[in-house]
């Protein structure tokens, strides 16, 4: 059966054959993520890693849209919560997701199609197999909003990309396209958008069907060593991302964006 969380209906968790899937469901909104959406999704991933039955998660959105990222209303509502904090507040609702993504001991499997920003991207590096749209884009635009990356993406992406193509992501914050994405590693996989979701889930069925403690122990020995970097790396870009968060370039980048403007950083 499929069942919205409690917190929202804009996530979708449904729970099939070992397979747990997590959907963003606001495509109005383009599936940007508010934080009754990261409670929702950490609850979701809480659950699945305690479950027995359930082998594998699922991140998808739809075939136009993946996620636009954090709801930049919500965000300033909550009062730049989701940026973390030098203490970062392990209960927030995007720490707990956070969290438990990086210490997701389970396969994760991820659907990208169209536009993928921000944490849309960055969650894809804690990932085990991407599957992508030949109409996704990935973007990390922290930078461009006076900001820092987040997830333990300034570790993971030079990792996975090299420092130069990394720095080119993250310093310029342009997207980037799904041949892209499969050239550096970031994706496995590129296929017509109609069958992104479709494969994500045929791959989840065939990992589902392998034993859970043969695939919990290769993916734990493959992370060896990153665990204890990742979770600092996070922390430190928590804190950072708080300082930066009420500087002037911040303030500047998201005042242009609620006036509809272009921001002009000359000043910060």
């Amino acid at each position: 059966m499929t069942a919205s969380t409690p917190a929202t209906q804009d996530i979708l968790v449904h729970a099939e054959a070992g397979v747990t899937t997590i959907t963003f469901n606001r495509a109005d909104k383009k599936n940007s993520i508010t934080e009754a959406m990261y409670a929702a999704m950490a609850d979701a991933l809480a659950a699945a890693r305690d479950d027995a039955a359930v082998r594998v998660v699922v991140f998808q959105g739809d075939m136009a849209i993946f996620s636009a990222g954090n709801d930049i209303a919500d965000f300033l509502r909550q009062g730049a919560q989701g940026g973390g904090a030098a203490a970062p507040d392990a209960q927030a609702p995007v720490w707990r997701f956070l969290q438990a993504l990086a210490e997701f001991p389970k396969p994760l499997v991820a659907a990208v199609c169209g536009p993928a920003v921000g944490i849309g991207t960055t969650l894809l590096l804690h990932c085990d197999l991407v599957y992508a749209g030949d109409n996704a884009a990935f973007s990390l635009p922290f930078v461009n909003l006076g900001l820092c990356p987040e997830a333990a993406s300034s570790l993971l992406l030079p990792q996975l990309m090299g420092y130069h193509r990394a720095a080119e992501a993250l310093l310029l914050g342009e997207p980037f396209l799904a041949e892209a994405a499969l050239e550096v590693g970031l994706v496995n996989r590129v296929v017509p958008p109609s069958e992104c979701n479709l494969l994500a889930q045929a791959q989840a069925r065939k990992l589902a069907a392998k034993p859970l403690s043969a695939l919990v122990e290769t993916k734990r020995l493959m992370k060896a060593g990153q665990a204890t970097q990742i979770r600092e790396r996070m922390r430190e870009e928590g804190a950072s991302f708080a300082r930066l968060m009420a500087g002037p370039a911040a303030r500047e980048a998201f005042t242009a964006f609620m006036d509809k403007r272009h921001p002009d950083f000359s000043r910060c």
